[in-house]
């Protein structure tokens, strides 16, 4: 068995290297823009009235490019989500 040792500095280096590595190969980008499709499925949801409603009382932000085209914030997405959650005990 061999032992490497690294300087902590050289350690860490390396890590972001390979984090780096691995969002280029793998794609793990999130994009900033969502379908509704996309953010029905992170809300859990199955009705495009209630993604319409929460749309329409500012729970979440959209953007709508062309008239029928409308775009989801996921970082709004994420924040509602947030907000909602519950502690444990």
């Amino acid at each position: 068995m061999q032992v490497i040792c690294l300087e902590e500095a050289a350690f860490y280096t390396l890590i972001e290297q390979v984090v780096a590595r691995l969002k280029e190969t793998h794609g793990e980008e999130k994009e900033k823009w969502i379908s509704d499709e996309q953010a029905m499925q992170l809300l859990n949801i199955k009705s495009k009235t209630t993604l319409q409603k929460l749309r329409d009382e500012g729970k979440i932000r959209f953007s709508q490019p062309q008239k029928k085209i409308i775009l989801y914030d996921r970082d709004s997405i994420d924040t509602y989500l947030q907000q909602h959650a519950r502690n444990t005990f």
